[in-house]
C-alpha cells in the first residue's frame, strides 16, 4: 500500500511540475479613494454583475467564481447588468472610461467576442488585456467610496505545459 501511494505521489508531482503559470498585472486607473477590494475566489470566473446610475458611473462590481457570487465591491445603486459566461469562456478584456474621482465605465469583453457595457463613455480612456496569450482575467482589485468605484485593476493568469 505505501509503494502504490509512493508511486501516485511521484506521478502527481510530474504532472504538477509539468505546469508553469503566466501572470500578468493591468496597472489600476482612477482616482484611488476609500477602501481596497479584490474579488479573489476558487475557480474560473463564471459571470460578472455590475451596478451603474446612468449618465453617471459605475456604484458596483461582482464575480461569480465557478458556482458563488463575490462579495458586493461598492453599492447596488443603479441598474445591474450582467453577463454569464459559456462553458470555456473567459474574460479577455476590459476597457472604460475613468476620471480621479470615478469609474465612468466598464467592458468586459469575452474569449467568444461578447460584451458587458456599463456605464457612460466619458473622461479619459483605459485597456486592460493580458501580457500572455490565452490568459484570462482571475481578480479584480482597486478602491471604492460610499458611492461608487473610484479606482480599478485587473489580474490575469494563464497556464502553459513545460517543454
Amino acid at each position: 500500500m505505501f509503494s502504490l501511494s509512493l508511486i501516485v505521489l511521484l506521478c502527481a508531482s510530474c504532472l504538477a511540475k509539468s505546469l508553469e503559470v503566466k501572470y500578468s498585472f493591468s496597472k489600476a486607473v482612477g482616482g484611488g479613494s476609500g477602501t481596497s477590494f479584490s474579488t479573489e475566489g476558487p475557480g474560473g470566473i463564471r459571470a460578472v454583475r455590475v451596478w451603474e446610475i446612468s449618465s453617471a458611473y459605475i456604484t458596483g462590481i461582482q464575480l461569480k467564481n465557478s458556482s458563488h457570487w463575490s462579495p458586493l465591491v461598492g453599492k447596488k445603486v443603479g441598474t445591474a447588468l450582467e453577463i454569464n459566461l459559456f462553458d470555456g469562456e473567459t474574460i479577455s478584456q476590459i476597457s472604460g472610461k475613468y476620471h480621479t474621482n470615478y469609474i465612468y465605465q466598464v467592458i468586459f469583453v469575452t474569449s467568444r467576442g461578447r460584451l458587458l457595457v456599463a456605464g457612460q463613455p466619458t473622461q479619459s480612456s483605459f485597456n486592460f488585456y493580458p501580457h500572455h496569450p490565452k490568459a484570462e482575467l482571475k481578480m479584480l482589485s482597486g478602491r471604492f467610496n460610499g458611492h461608487g468605484i473610484t479606482s480599478l485593476a485587473a489580474h490575469w493568469a494563464a497556464a502553459y505545459s513545460k517543454k
